[in-house]
């Protein structure tokens, strides 16, 4: 029987969508199963640039469907920026290779400031090169900034005409060989400070355009490139000022959210590879999945994943209902950057630990899974700058809920205008949350659910009592540490939500609550560690350790579970 909280492509069919979205996916299912394994390894072992994916992108006008606003998509139905299908694509392209999600990520973040902006031309240029096939880019990052936007040294000077002419390098720069249109920031060298700063939009197909080289060693085009006196003229110019500073972070805050989904497409496919040899695999007269110790990482591994999905689908909800008066997806967003993709890196280590030498081979999925894993909570800021980030919602979050309606399920055919209406981006530490702990009140009877709103109130009790100074606050490896224990906290909340939404399977859900116990009790022993935590921190700490209460028939239901995607799932030849 399929596993109805994993991806497989056997019985893919998501039934929830309209009829044109499900075409779509389904097809794009169909491209890479019909192209087969050997095809995706061997191109994937020999950097080959994926361009028969961007003819079938093409071909199907997936790119112009999925991420074409209603307002700009010429009347087609079909046409609308819908973040719950666009996550279902996203993941679709992870499990086949970070490769195909790479190219479309970065269309999503090159597309950012065009669809915030209010210049029509270019808004109507991008519609017209989505509907001709092509990819975009983002060009933001520098070789001596990297993702810093307060500096840049992309140059543009008065050509004396009412234009400019653009000067100067950016760096790590998907899709930047073929892109048709590359949203650029840069700064006017006539106005100092904010109100110097432009997003314009560039074509890398223009001679004052250089290709420098691809940056990495792998099969996207992560490039470097300069523009050389490259002409920007009114109609090319997306924002200026305080507004294309805006435009850069609420891009972020758009398209950064895709690293949480294509982390889950790629465990989804390690997964079911890494059990299906397991269990066929026979070591010392035993099937390796009779070890203990086997069962208790693939288990893990497992439980995992699904609370990966579980908070990344409630987060969806959360994006899609966002407005002017309700900013929470703004916490949950550098949850999925930081939180979904680092358990990413954990899920596929935990597959590795099991089929250990096999992890290796240059025939098997996992081997590119176990590569490209790693570069997911790098891609966006790294895990200790998002850290920080959700480090700003603590206050609010634990000690100040406000009233909201219920956000219900959100896989509506609509389409998310607010993402490209978000305003300035700035007052985080005012954003207001729901009371998170109606979400664990719901499931008291779970036991590990218990223990984990026990280990919350206990966080809630160190900030009231001991928390940290003006010093330790300018600790950040201190403040760290904190920031892993508030984001278990708002984990479980959306896990929860996500599972009375869903009926989740009990067993399951201790099961996942287990994991989350421990890891609490690690970041707590983390902390108390910490030659910065006073005496009374370092005390709550160890005062705050709690074991997952086990429940050996919870794990057996579970493990009958995860031995069940032996051969469920193996990709054709």
């Amino acid at each position: 029987m399929a596993n109805p909280l994993l991806l497989n492509p056997r019985t893919y069919d998501p039934t929830h969508l309209d009829d044109e979205t499900r075409r779509l996916l389904r097809a794009t299912v169909d491209f890479f199963e019909h192209r087969g394994k050997k095809a995706l390894v061997d191109s994937y072992n020999d950097r080959a640039w994926y361009g028969d994916f961007l003819d079938f992108v093409a071909k199907e006008g997936l790119f112009a469907t999925f991420l074409t606003p209603a307002a700009e998509g010429g009347g087609a139905p079909a046409r609308r920026w819908d973040t719950a299908r666009n996550a279902a694509l996203s993941e679709i392209l992870g499990f086949y290779g970070l490769g195909y999600w790479y190219t479309w990520q970065v269309t999503v973040l090159g597309l950012g400031p065009v669809w915030q902006s209010a210049n029509p031309s270019a808004r109507a240029r991008a519609a017209q090169l989505l509907a001709d096939g092509h990819v975009m880019a983002f060009g933001l990052s520098e070789r001596g900034h990297g993702a810093d936007i307060y500096a840049t040294d992309m140059i543009l000077t008065p050509d004396g005409a009412d234009g400019f002419r653009a000067n100067g390098g950016k760096y790590y720069i998907g899709n930047g060989n073929v892109a048709g249109l590359v949203s650029v920031f840069g700064r006017r060298a006539d106005v100092p400070g904010p109100d110097g700063y432009v997003f314009f939009a560039a074509d890398s197909r223009h001679p004052a355009y250089r290709l420098v080289k691809n940056v990495v060693n792998g099969q996207m085009y992560v490039s470097e490139f300069r523009l050389e006196d490259y002409p920007v003229r009114d109609e090319d110019v997306l924002h200026t000022g305080r507004a294309a500073f805006d435009a850069a972070l609420n891009t972020v805050n758009v398209g950064k959210f895709n690293l949480c989904t294509a982390s889950i497409g790629i465990c989804e496919h390690a997964m079911y590879e890494a059990v299906t040899h397991a269990h066929r695999r026979v070591l010392y007269g035993k099937r390796v999945t009779d070890f203990p110790h086997v069962r208790r990482e693939l288990t893990d591994a497992y439980a995992r994943l699904v609370a990966m999905k579980l908070f990344s689908d409630r987060a969806t909800d959360y994006f899609r209902s966002a407005g002017p008066d309700d900013r929470r997806y703004l916490l949950f967003n550098p949850m999925t950057k930081m939180k979904v993709t680092t358990e990413g890196e954990r899920v596929i280590d935990l597959l590795w630990d099991v089929i250990a030498a096999k992890g290796f081979e240059a025939d098997t999925y996992f081997d590119k899974a176990a590569k490209d894993i790693r570069g997911l909570p790098k891609l966006e800021g790294t895990v200790h700058v998002n850290l920080a980030l959700i480090l700003k919602f603590m206050p609010n979050y634990l000690f100040r809920p406000a009233g909201f309606a219920p956000v219900p399920t959100r896989q509506d055919p609509a389409d998310d205008e607010f993402l490209f209406q978000q305003g300035p981006a700035r007052g985080l530490g005012a954003i207001r949350f729901h009371d998170w702990r109606a979400a664990y009140d719901a499931y008291a009877e779970i036991p590990n659910v218990a223990v984990l709103r026990e280990q919350a109130d206990g966080l809630r009790d160190l900030l009231r009592t001991h928390a940290p100074d003006e010093e330790q606050q300018r600790d950040l490896d201190l403040m760290l540490t904190l920031g892993q224990l508030f984001a278990l906290v708002v984990y479980g909340q959306l896990i929860l939500e996500q599972a009375e939404l869903t009926g989740l399977d009990r067993h399951l859900l201790d099961e996942i609550f287990a994991v989350l116990v421990g890891d609490f009790s690690a970041f707590a022993t983390d902390l108390h560690g910490k030659a910065a935590a006073t005496e009374a921190q370092a005390a709550w700490a160890v005062a705050h350790l709690r074991r997952p209460i086990p429940d050996p028939s919870r794990t057996a239901a579970v493990w009958a579970q995860v031995v069940a995607l032996c051969g469920a799932y193996e990709m054709q030849p």
